[in-house]
Protein backbone atom coordinates (compact mmCIF):
# COMPACT_ATOMS: atom_id res chain seq x y z
CA UNK A 1 0.00 0.00 0.00
CA UNK A 2 1.83 3.19 -1.04
CA UNK A 3 2.14 6.07 1.41
CA UNK A 4 0.01 9.47 0.52
CA UNK A 5 2.12 11.96 2.02
CA UNK A 6 -1.06 14.55 1.95
CA UNK A 7 -2.84 12.71 3.70
CA UNK A 8 -0.60 12.03 6.50
CA UNK A 9 0.30 15.97 6.77
CA UNK A 10 -3.58 16.00 6.75
CA UNK A 11 -4.24 13.77 9.48
CA UNK A 12 -0.87 15.18 11.52
CA UNK A 13 -2.01 19.09 11.07
CA UNK A 14 -5.55 17.75 12.48
CA UNK A 15 -4.26 15.90 15.16
CA UNK A 16 -2.05 18.82 15.97
CA UNK A 17 -4.63 21.49 16.10
CA UNK A 18 -6.78 19.15 18.76
CA UNK A 19 -3.75 18.42 20.60
CA UNK A 20 -2.14 22.33 20.95
CA UNK A 21 -5.76 23.55 21.20
CA UNK A 22 -6.35 21.40 24.04
CA UNK A 23 -2.94 21.41 25.70
CA UNK A 24 -1.16 24.62 24.36
CA UNK A 25 2.49 24.08 23.14
CA UNK A 26 3.85 23.51 26.59
CA UNK A 27 1.39 20.98 27.01
CA UNK A 28 1.25 19.43 23.87
CA UNK A 29 2.76 16.03 22.96
CA UNK A 30 4.36 15.10 20.31
CA UNK A 31 3.73 11.35 20.79
CA UNK A 32 -0.16 11.95 21.12
CA UNK A 33 -0.09 13.70 18.05
CA UNK A 34 1.84 11.01 15.98
CA UNK A 35 -1.01 8.10 17.72
CA UNK A 36 -4.26 9.85 17.15
CA UNK A 37 -2.73 10.92 13.62
CA UNK A 38 -1.91 7.27 12.57
CA UNK A 39 1.87 8.41 12.24
CA UNK A 40 4.64 8.01 13.89
CA UNK A 41 7.20 10.72 15.03
CA UNK A 42 9.90 10.30 13.04
CA UNK A 43 6.83 11.42 10.12
CA UNK A 44 6.23 14.63 12.05
CA UNK A 45 9.83 15.62 12.47
CA UNK A 46 10.37 15.08 8.33
CA UNK A 47 7.34 16.90 7.61
CA UNK A 48 7.63 19.88 10.10
CA UNK A 49 11.27 19.81 11.76
CA UNK A 50 9.54 19.73 14.87
CA UNK A 51 7.17 20.17 17.44
CA UNK A 52 7.92 24.20 17.21
CA UNK A 53 7.56 24.10 13.52
CA UNK A 54 4.49 21.96 13.83
CA UNK A 55 2.56 24.09 16.19
CA UNK A 56 3.42 26.80 13.98
CA UNK A 57 2.07 24.98 10.71
CA UNK A 58 -1.29 24.10 12.99
CA UNK A 59 -1.87 27.42 13.59
CA UNK A 60 -1.05 29.07 9.96
CA UNK A 61 -3.33 26.27 8.87
CA UNK A 62 -6.16 26.87 11.23
CA UNK A 63 -5.93 30.67 10.53
CA UNK A 64 -5.53 29.89 6.69
CA UNK A 65 -8.80 27.95 6.42
CA UNK A 66 -10.92 30.63 8.70
CA UNK A 67 -9.96 33.21 6.00
CA UNK A 68 -10.74 31.14 3.08
CA UNK A 69 -14.27 30.17 5.20
CA UNK A 70 -15.19 33.57 6.72
CA UNK A 71 -13.75 36.09 4.09
CA UNK A 72 -14.96 39.74 5.32
CA UNK A 73 -18.00 40.86 4.01
CA UNK A 74 -17.05 44.89 3.48
CA UNK A 75 -21.16 45.50 2.11
CA UNK A 76 -22.46 43.47 5.41
CA UNK A 77 -19.82 43.78 8.43
CA UNK A 78 -22.28 43.07 10.70
CA UNK A 79 -23.39 40.18 9.22
CA UNK A 80 -19.96 38.91 8.93
CA UNK A 81 -19.58 39.48 12.43
CA UNK A 82 -22.27 36.99 12.49
CA UNK A 83 -20.54 34.34 10.44
CA UNK A 84 -17.06 35.03 12.80
CA UNK A 85 -18.89 33.92 15.53
CA UNK A 86 -20.83 30.41 13.64
CA UNK A 87 -17.31 29.86 12.91
CA UNK A 88 -16.11 29.96 16.55
CA UNK A 89 -18.96 27.78 17.37
CA UNK A 90 -18.37 25.18 15.27
CA UNK A 91 -14.17 25.11 15.10
CA UNK A 92 -13.66 26.67 18.89
CA UNK A 93 -10.14 24.52 18.33
CA UNK A 94 -8.85 27.29 16.19
CA UNK A 95 -9.78 30.29 18.80
CA UNK A 96 -8.25 28.21 21.88
CA UNK A 97 -4.89 27.45 19.22
CA UNK A 98 -4.98 31.22 18.63
CA UNK A 99 -5.06 32.33 22.38
CA UNK A 100 -2.34 29.94 23.18
CA UNK A 101 0.40 30.85 20.36
CA UNK A 102 -0.26 34.29 21.76
CA UNK A 103 0.59 33.13 25.55
CA UNK A 104 3.20 31.09 24.79
CA UNK A 105 4.74 31.65 21.15
CA UNK A 106 4.13 35.20 20.09
CA UNK A 107 6.93 35.16 17.21
CA UNK A 108 4.38 32.33 15.52
CA UNK A 109 1.20 35.10 15.23
CA UNK A 110 3.57 37.19 13.19
CA UNK A 111 2.87 35.14 10.71
CA UNK A 112 -0.73 35.85 9.91
CA UNK A 113 0.11 39.11 9.37
CA UNK A 114 -0.81 39.30 5.49
CA UNK A 115 -4.10 37.31 6.42
CA UNK A 116 -5.41 40.68 8.53
CA UNK A 117 -3.97 42.99 6.17
CA UNK A 118 -5.88 41.28 3.06
CA UNK A 119 -9.09 41.70 5.72
CA UNK A 120 -8.16 45.18 6.84
CA UNK A 121 -8.03 46.67 3.58
CA UNK A 122 -11.24 44.87 2.45
CA UNK A 123 -13.10 46.60 5.35
CA UNK A 124 -11.30 49.79 4.57
CA UNK A 125 -14.14 51.25 2.63
CA UNK A 126 -16.72 50.24 4.99
CA UNK A 127 -14.81 52.02 8.13
CA UNK A 128 -15.44 55.68 8.80
CA UNK A 129 -13.91 58.07 10.65
CA UNK A 130 -13.36 58.01 13.93
CA UNK A 131 -12.59 54.46 13.59
CA UNK A 132 -10.32 53.19 11.22
CA UNK A 133 -10.30 49.65 9.49
CA UNK A 134 -8.09 48.07 11.68
CA UNK A 135 -10.37 49.45 14.64
CA UNK A 136 -13.07 48.26 12.96
CA UNK A 137 -11.81 44.69 12.54
CA UNK A 138 -10.38 44.50 16.67
CA UNK A 139 -13.81 45.42 17.27
CA UNK A 140 -15.81 42.85 15.19
CA UNK A 141 -13.74 39.97 16.22
CA UNK A 142 -13.97 40.99 19.90
CA UNK A 143 -17.44 41.16 19.94
CA UNK A 144 -17.63 37.96 17.56
CA UNK A 145 -15.33 35.91 19.93
CA UNK A 146 -16.55 37.09 23.17
CA UNK A 147 -18.62 34.43 24.41
CA UNK A 148 -15.80 31.79 23.36
CA UNK A 149 -13.30 33.50 25.39
CA UNK A 150 -15.58 34.64 28.55
CA UNK A 151 -14.73 32.33 31.80
CA UNK A 152 -16.61 29.30 32.01
CA UNK A 153 -17.45 30.73 35.81
CA UNK A 154 -19.45 33.24 34.08
CA UNK A 155 -20.96 31.53 31.19
CA UNK A 156 -21.82 28.69 33.25
CA UNK A 157 -23.63 30.44 35.79
CA UNK A 158 -26.51 28.93 34.20
CA UNK A 159 -26.87 25.29 35.06
CA UNK A 160 -29.02 24.35 32.32
CA UNK A 161 -26.97 23.03 29.11
CA UNK A 162 -27.17 26.14 26.36
CA UNK A 163 -29.90 25.97 23.81
CA UNK A 164 -30.00 26.42 20.53
CA UNK A 165 -32.47 29.12 20.71
CA UNK A 166 -29.71 30.72 23.24
CA UNK A 167 -26.81 30.39 20.68
CA UNK A 168 -28.72 32.40 17.92
CA UNK A 169 -29.78 34.93 20.76
CA UNK A 170 -26.28 35.90 21.02
CA UNK A 171 -25.30 35.67 17.82
CA UNK A 172 -28.13 37.98 17.00
CA UNK A 173 -26.47 40.39 19.77
CA UNK A 174 -23.11 40.14 17.84
CA UNK A 175 -24.49 41.53 14.32
CA UNK A 176 -26.63 44.24 16.57
CA UNK A 177 -23.61 45.49 18.65
CA UNK A 178 -21.55 45.93 15.36
CA UNK A 179 -24.50 47.39 13.02
CA UNK A 180 -24.79 49.83 16.39
CA UNK A 181 -21.21 50.07 16.62
CA UNK A 182 -21.01 51.18 12.51
CA UNK A 183 -24.05 53.37 12.16
CA UNK A 184 -23.99 55.12 15.64
CA UNK A 185 -20.52 56.90 15.14
CA UNK A 186 -20.84 60.42 15.67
Amino acid sequence: MARDAEATRERILAAATAEFAAHGFAGGRVERIATQAQSNVRMIYAYYGGKSGLFDAALADALRRMAENVPPRPDDLAGWAGDVFDHHQRFPDVLRLSMWAQLERPEATAEPREIYRDKTLAVATAAAQPLSAVDVLVFIYAIAQAWQLSPEGLTGLDANPIRDEEIAARRRSVVTAVERMLHDRP
